[in-house]
């Protein structure tokens, strides 16, 4: 019978501690989920690009007062899970959030954009944004040319789930004035 290794979990403090001790540093492509240090994939060139597009497509949103967009910057979920979502749409806050780190009620809409890593994404994302009440996850697979919309947080993960291809058009939940053509997001 083969014995499990036991691993160690983190939580939040203790994993700022390791950057502020110069264990991890602000280069290392890193996210602490549920506990662990996961390895963030690279971003690659149509990743990187579609991260652009969103923030275009989202600085009109900011520029009038109803959101703050937020580009891979940290998200803290719990005690032990702290992801960097590719984008979200933060709640307006005074200090754009320069005393702390957004929590999951602060979320109006993260979009995560997978280049190659979709399965993985859905596999450890999209639970943990659900089961903490993140109000809604976009999934951009560019792999599949499509992007997955979840909704109705649970326990789970999410109650809800659409998939929106080239031609199609999304309105986030909490932003009903914004309407995005997919073909917006996913570019040529």
């Amino acid at each position: 019978m083969a014995v499990q290794p036991v691993r160690h979990k983190f939580t939040v403090e203790e994993y700022h501690k390791m950057a502020q001790a110069g264990i991890l540093s602000e280069d290392d492509r890193v996210e602490l989920i549920r506990g662990e240090i996961v390895d963030m994939t690279p971003i690659g060139s149509r990743h990187a690009g579609t991260v652009k597009r969103l923030v275009a497509l989202f600085i009109p949103v900011q520029v009038a007062g109803r959101a703050i967009l937020s580009v891979q910057d940290p998200l803290r979920l719990s005690a032990d899970s702290e992801p960097q979502p590719d984008v979200a749409l933060l709640r307006p806050r005074e200090d754009y959030y320069a005393s702390a780190h957004p929590g999951p009620e602060d979320v109006l809409l993260v979009v995560e954009v997978a280049e190659t890593s979709a399965s993985q994404d859905r596999a450890l994302k999209v639970p943990l944004y659900g089961r903490h009440r993140v109000p809604e996850l976009w999934l951009v697979d560019l792999e599949a040319e499509a992007v997955e919309v979840y909704r109705e947080p649970t326990a789970h993960g999410y109650g809800r789930v659409e998939r929106a291809g080239r031609g199609g058009v999304l309105t986030p939940l909490l932003l009903p004035e914004l309407a995005v053509p997919v073909e917006a997001i996913l570019g040529w």
